[in-house]
């Protein structure tokens, strides 16, 4: 006769007391889980994220209350779920997850991840370490009213890198800089100013006109006598816009003046980009000023976000956002830098003034504060109850992985309306690790596009071996028989290569490197192919494929847009790869946390001998199991799972 502990038999509830288990985010879903986990009967619970508690949380994530902003979401997530039970042993980490503190050792000590994240360098991270440490993961994301749930475990399932990513969508400089034709490059754009006036300069982030666009193919010497921009209010000089800035004060009026006036008068030089555009259309601000029409008392209906502004009102938010941000640099003192934060007002009020005085300039329709908002920081509503299925669900999943039923773990998805079979959660088995795959493939390879004579090794490092393939703390070396190390994860080791081509180290077409990461205990194969030219403000494409091996077999599945709940350029594909006969039918989200838990990489290796994991890979399935629903046998497969466009 089975023994019962409440509604769970005897052995799963005594292995739900004493197993220990890592909580990777603690925001919506976070929240969700712990609360869950408490009340299911787990005691041993570390928990971990880096970010603080900010009001815009509190409408969704149920353990904080509005006397915990700014404090810490771990330690308040902690001691709100001990409330629920007291006995539990929960312990907290105020930290980055991409810490070099945690490593392969400390995620041995778990029997089970579950991760709560919102973003894809914390994801690409954690999955590696569960891959390294064998232990296994419970992916999980909302978008809206969207959710999704899926176990990975090394040599059983796809890790989470398995399917390739969308790209991050990004916009060529010379159509921010130049030619705006949709409000989001205004939104860009804005974005964009802000770090070059009060946060960190980007190179890749300037905002005065592209005078190497090759669309204008202006002569300059030609056009500059027609240029009339003004010498009073901010001289037109090719200088950084922050020490220009600052020169005048920060000075609202000047850089108005600059930014609306004088920089567009400069772009009206490169005839060239207006012959089948319509030309932008300057602002002045003592003019704006002068025709300004004094406000009736009757107060404008709607909420104040929703509102949509004239122009000489988002000309006086520019100025009152710039006083305010001035101010707080003066605070900071010498050498201090903002951070554009969506839920700052004076941040959030100077990218809504700047990104709607562009739109007017360049004959777009202007947008209320809660649009900017929206499209700025990529938002999509999170619904609490999604969070709150979606945490179920994982909970579910990990007593079967407690019971030994890995066999029958799910990928779920949670679909807004109802199916043809009139379902809202949808199981699908699990597919097996994909034999392509750059990360858990049993020696993992891709090929890499760029020119070897424009490449730097800093491009490599930064670009390519840390954003493209993951990596936190890399050592590249390359394989032509010396074992020549180009970068080292030791701090200064390598730094004098950073400025050096490629070719400088004899690499060309065909060339080798060896990538490692000691602490995600990875190592990947990059295979160097030499193109002479790129598409413009392309650096390199990957492949995915050493030049030896044969193409990889055609399936019908198209990449499709993917929403992430707080930041869609985070988004993720699903770990799902299934695809019966239409495109449309899988649905790819990521979490609505808030949440910053790996938000920053750890710059340094971890500290001592470096240690390889012993290469052990388990086989791979190679035929697919039915799915869990009998009734997909039939045609309507396609039904099972949606899609998001």
């Amino acid at each position: 006769m089975v023994q019962l502990v409440g509604s769970l038999r005897k052995e799963l509830a005594d292995s739900i007391s004493t197993c220990k288990i890592l909580v990777v985010g603690a925001g919506g879903i976070g929240c969700e889980l712990l609360k869950n986990l408490v009340l299911t009967g787990f005691k041993n619970i570390e928990v971990i994220d880096l970010d603080t508690i900010d009001v815009s949380n509190l409408n969704r994530q149920f353990l904080f209350q509005k006397k915990h902003v700014g404090k810490s979401k771990a330690q308040v997530a902690k001691e709100s779920a001990l409330q629920f039970c007291p006995s539990a042993n929960i312990t907290a980490y105020h930290d980055s997850i991409m810490n070099p503190d945690y490593n392969v050792e400390f995620f041995r000590k778990f029997m089970l991840v579950m991760n709560a994240l919102d973003n894809r360098a914390a994801r690409n991270h954690v999955n590696r370490m569960c891959l390294a440490a064998d232990i296994p993961l419970i992916e999980s994301g909302t978008a809206g009213y969207l959710g999704q749930v899926t176990v990975i475990k090394k040599g059983m399932t796809e890790c989470y890198e398995c399917q390739p990513k969308p790209a991050q969508k990004t916009f060529p400089g010379c159509t921010i800089r130049n030619t705006p034709s949709e409000p989001i490059h205004c939104i860009v754009w804005a974005k964009y100013l802000f770090n070059q006036l009060f946060g960190e300069e980007d190179a890749d982030q300037e905002v005065s006109p592209d005078t190497a666009d090759p669309e204008a193919a202006w002569n300059p010497e030609e056009t500059a006598a027609r240029a009339t921009a003004s010498d009073k209010d901010g001289d037109i000089k090719r200088v950084s816009t922050k020490e220009w800035a600052r020169s005048t004060g920060y000075d609202p009026v000047k850089l108005f003046n600059k930014l609306f006036k004088d920089d567009i008068m400069y772009l009206l030089t490169m005839d060239k980009l207006w012959k089948k555009r319509k030309a932008p259309t300057p602002l002045d601000w003592h003019q704006l000023e002068n025709s300004a029409c004094p406000k009736e008392g009757t107060p404008a209906s709607g909420l104040k976000d929703q509102q949509v502004l004239d122009v000489w009102g988002y000309c006086q938010l520019f100025q009152h956002s710039v006083e305010t941000l001035r101010s707080q640099l003066q605070e900071k003192g010498e050498g201090a830098e903002l951070v554009w934060d969506k839920d700052d007002p004076p941040a959030m009020d100077f990218v809504t003034a700047a990104a709607n005085l562009r739109m007017h300039i360049f004959s777009m329709n202007m947008k209320s504060r809660f649009d900017v908002k929206s499209m700025a920081g990529n938002i999509i509503p999170a619904i609490a109850t999604t969070n709150a299925v979606i945490a179920g669900l994982i909970v579910l999943e990990g007593l079967k992985i407690l019971s030994g039923e890995l066999e029958s773990c799910r990928t779920i998805f949670l679909n807004k309306c109802p199916n043809l079979r009139k379902k809202l959660l949808v199981p699908c088995v699990l597919d097996p690790p994909s034999a392509n795959c750059y990360v858990c493939a049993s020696k993992p390879e891709v090929t890499v596009k760029l020119n070897v004579h424009k490449t730097m090794v800093l491009t490599l490092q930064d670009k390519i071996v840390k954003e493209r393939f993951g990596m936190v703390a890399p050592d590249v070396q390359i394989e032509d028989g010396k074992g020549t190390i180009l970068i080292s994860s030791e701090e200064g080791e390598t730094e004098a290569n950073n400025s050096k081509f490629l070719s400088d180290f004899g690499i060309r077409n065909g060339s080798r490197l060896q990538a490692d990461d000691f602490l995600q205990d990875y190592t990947l194969l990059i295979n160097v192919l030499h193109v002479e030219d790129l598409e413009r403000d392309v650096e390199f494409e990957v492949v995915g494929e050493a030049p030896d091996k044969a193409p990889p077999p055609q399936t019908n599945q198209e990449e499709v847009n993917s929403i992430t709940n707080g930041n869609k350029d985070s988004a993720q594909p699903s770990t799902s790869s299934k695809a019966p006969s239409e495109d449309d039918d899988i649905m790819i989200v990521d979490s609505d946390e808030e949440d910053g838990a790996a938000s920053s990489s750890a710059a340094a290796a971890t500290s001592g001998t470096k240690r390889k994991h012993s290469d052990a890979e388990t086989g791979e399935t190679s035929t697919k199991r039915p799915r869990t629903d009998q009734s997909a046998a039939d045609n309507n497969d396609d039904d099972d799972i949606i899609a998001l466009d």
